[in-house]
């Protein structure tokens, strides 16, 4: 059986623009930390995944360096929006095309790839969303987090900022609603007015619907390290029993702490040890690898289709 796994290459500034903080602007960076840290894991594993980056980022030549060494290591890219606006989905069907383009343009300048798979911010989604990536030739979307506690995320989320009320109407949806733990939770055919696309949610545990991705699990080894680990691997194992071909995700903020990036201290996991947090990935990984085929989403639709289900 095979298993997706995927790293959101979400800059410092992304995760400050979100969270209100207006010295996004100077688009502080810690992508030379990040990438080489994940970039050895993975080598170490030889394990060739989907790194989703950021347009702007890419326009950005101090961040050059580092996306190179992802495509030079041989990971598929992704689009992941030019801007990194949770509100995305929101914005008229011309100006997401443009969004998409304008990504496209530089992150192929910078890592010689045209990216084939799009990950909304935030797990935003939308069908004005799902017919431009189908118009552009989009070979799936994976912006689904089937969860039910996609509202009890975002109230936390808004608790530790402090969004004006447009602020926070913009991000209204981030995270997702209650209804989006009724959605599929392996790969499907979704249908739009322009044609059919894949959607690879990122998955959940089967049956339950609680997120299972890497920044879920350091989140819950703030009580117990070992706690986590433990909740990985079942879920891991349950989606062996069910059939269930996951797609696991990481963030940069799982391989990174509170002291190496002080301004975002206030996300959850951020006040563990780094050394922590890289034995948690190093465990989620050694669970992954154990029990599926790792490989890139790309190739996971391209694999034999038998799980997929229509929706």
């Amino acid at each position: 059986m095979k298993a997706a796994l995927s790293l959101d290459l979400d800059n410092k500034w992304a995760y400050m623009k979100t969270h209100g903080d207006p010295e996004w602007a100077l688009f502080p960076s810690y992508l030379d930390i990040v990438v080489p840290r994940a970039l050895e894991m993975l080598e170490a594993r030889g394990l060739h995944v989907t790194f989703f980056i950021v347009g702007q980022d890419a326009d950005l030549p101090e961040n050059a360096d580092a996306l190179r060494m992802i495509a030079a290591h041989g990971h598929e890219i992704g689009n992941h929006s030019f801007h990194h606006e949770p509100w995305l989905h929101r914005r008229s069907e011309s100006e997401i095309d443009e969004e998409l383009q304008r990504a496209e343009h530089s992150i192929g300048a910078v890592t010689g790839h045209h990216p084939c798979g799009f990950r909304g911010p935030g797990f935003v989604r939308s069908d004005p969303l799902l017919r431009a990536l189908v118009r552009r030739g989009y070979a799936y979307d994976a912006s689904s987090l089937p969860t039910f506690i996609g509202p009890l995320a975002r109230a936390y989320y808004f608790r530790k900022t402090k969004l004006d009320e447009t602020s926070r109407k913009e991000r209204a949806d981030l995270f997702g609603a209650f209804a989006d733990g009724l959605l599929p939770n392996k790969r499907h055919r979704l249908t739009t007015e322009d044609g059919t696309i894949e959607e690879i949610p990122v998955t959940t545990m089967p049956g339950l619907r609680v997120p299972i991705h890497v920044s879920y699990v350091m989140y819950l080894a703030t009580v117990s390290p070992k706690l986590a680990c433990a909740y990985f691997q079942s879920a891991i194992n349950l989606c062996r029993i069910t059939g269930t071909e996951p797609s696991i995700l990481l963030h940069p903020l799982d391989f990174i702490d509170a002291r190496e990036c002080p301004e975002l201290r206030f996300f959850p996991a951020m006040t563990l040890p780094v050394k922590l947090k890289l034995r948690i990935v190093d465990s989620a990984l050694c669970a992954l690898t154990s029990a599926f085929d790792v490989i890139p989403l790309i190739d996971f639709i391209e694999s034999p289709r038998n799980m997929m289900v229509e929706a």
